[in-house]
């Protein structure tokens, strides 16, 4: 098994919150990378002179390669060491990001993407299970882990800002901002994370069937989800991506099942405060991204908001980066995690409710009050649920709970995108009058509202256990892993 980088933290000191402080730019850095270039597409198109297609792979590389190897990555991290893990794929992200600031081909931007997608893969659950085996179970890791959930919120919050003032320069200097600041994460990680993640290469074996399996398996899937969101490009080949992605999934199974030493331990999917947390996720993220995707259209297209005032339209749902460090600690310890979860979730509902029947003429007054609710929902919602996924995990599977926890909300996000995508196509169906359009956007307003809906009753069937307290996420203190 992989041994902690030091003994866990039990009070936030300087070195804990160097430590800390530098895993968060990272996964601030993940998330402002996706957002920038978001806003950047349209003149990465008039620029390289990109149909629609591939334009649409800019973005569904990143997705596929991403999703595609999460749970690989997860695994790797416990089995071949969480800082090298961290390390390695941060040099790969500099690379390729800066790759594509250089690209002149559509080609050379959708490869350079795919592999960023990957470098995340490898990165996000490491540097999460660099947190969960170096802080001990109970408050301190829960603030470590709210503090962390809520800097990569604001990372996806202000990329969309700084993507759309970068825009106005060059859509070049979306790529190149990440590497300087990359770099800067690199040399402070080289600094700040100490040596001495050892694993154990005599207890653990590499299943590489099982590793083959399960990124082929998520790679398909992926495919098959993106494809969803074009209902007319060919049902053959989505059904079939899908039939393709299930039959892999059910080789992966069977081959853990004999594996002496498998890359997925599947008795840890025996845990029902996991499970419901990974559904969770999974339907939060669908939910989340599917508005925002949603209303970044509705105040472009139907409105005619520039990509910066659009950007900035969303910045008060980056309130979350404040109250996640300070409020939800203080209400997970006073009301369990289960109950606040619930709660976030609940509130996000409510934001998705009251942007239903939006107008054409709409004041931002109007919708102010979604974008705060929505914030405080995901406050509440996003960091619980990433404590739920790696509580009561055993220190040497804590790489692979951060990659099911970051696959299921890769996979909402894809699911959520594609769902909407597709209602919205085809309510619009041909008509072309703003009208039309706007009928379109309710419709697929219904989406994020039910996978939040979901997402809650999900959540709520925990609430029954233990009296309905909710406080499955509580200890009394650390659990060692050999013990569990």
């Amino acid at each position: 098994m992989s041994t902690p980088l030091s003994p866990p933290l039990d009070r936030m000191g300087g070195r804990a919150w160097g430590m800390l402080l530098v895993l968060c730019g990272a996964i601030f850095l993940e998330g402002i990378d996706v957002a920038m270039l978001n806003v950047a597409l349209p003149s990465i198109r008039a620029d390289l002179g990109l149909t629609t297609g591939s334009l649409s792979w800019v973005m569904s590389s990143y997705v596929l390669g991403y999703g595609g190897f999460m749970l690989l990555g997860g695994r790797a991290a416990d089995l071949l060491g969480r800082r090298r893990m961290f390390l390695a794929w941060l040099g790969v992200f500099i690379v390729f990001s800066g790759l594509g600031g250089f690209a002149t081909e559509g080609w050379v931007l959708i490869v350079a993407r795919f592999v960023t997608g990957v470098a995340s893969a490898f990165m996000a659950p490491a540097g999460l299970s660099i947190i969960t085996t170096n802080f001990a179970e109970g408050p301190r890791r829960n603030r470590a882990l709210l503090v962390y959930a809520g800097t990569a919120a604001a990372g996806f919050s202000l990329g969309l800002v700084v993507g759309g003032l970068l825009a106005e320069i060059s859509w070049r200097w979306v790529f190149f901002a990440p590497v300087i600041m990359a770099s800067v994460v690199l040399v402070a990680a080289l600094l700040l994370i100490p040596a001495g993640d050892r694993p154990d290469r005599h207890t653990r074996g590499f299943d590489l069937a099982g590793a083959v399996t399960v990124t082929g398996a998520m790679m398909v899937l992926v495919f098959a989800v993106v494809r969803l969101e074009d209902p007319a490009g060919g049902w053959v080949w989505t059904a079939g991506a899908l039939a393709a992605g299930i039959a892999l999934l059910a080789a992966f199974v069977a081959i853990e099942r004999r594996s002496a030493s498998p890359l997925v331990r599947l008795g840890v999917l025996r845990s029902g405060p996991l499970v419901r947390a990974n559904l969770g996720a999974l339907l939060f993220g669908g939910s989340f991204f599917g508005f925002q995707f949603l209303v970044v259209l509705y105040l472009q297209e139907l409105r005619g908001w520039s990509s910066l005032q659009a950007a900035l339209a969303l910045l008060v749902v980056s309130i979350d980066a404040i109250l996640a460090p300070t409020l939800t600690p203080r209400l997970v310890n006073r009301f369990g995690n289960v109950r606040v979860i619930f709660g976030g979730l609940c509130l996000a509902a409510v934001a998705y409710a009251l942007f239903l029947p939006v107008g054409l003429d709409w004041t931002y007054a109007a919708m102010f009050p979604t974008m705060v609710v929505l914030g405080l929902g995901f406050a509440l919602a996003y960091g619980p649920l990433t404590i739920a996924a790696t509580d009561g995990v055993a220190e040497e599977e804590q790489g692979l709970a951060g990659g099911l926890l970051y696959t299921s909300f890769q996979f909402g996000s894809a699911l959520g995108l594609s769902a909407v995508t597709a209602v919205n196509v085809a309510a619009t169906g041909s008509g072309g009058s703003l009208l039309t359009q706007l009928d379109g956007f309710r419709a697929a307003l219904v989406i994020p509202l039910a996978m939040a809906v979901a997402a809650a009753a999900v959540v709520a069937s925990g609430l029954r256990g233990r009296g309905g307290a909710g406080t499955e996420s509580r200890h009394e203190a650390p659990v060692p892993a050999e013990s569990r």
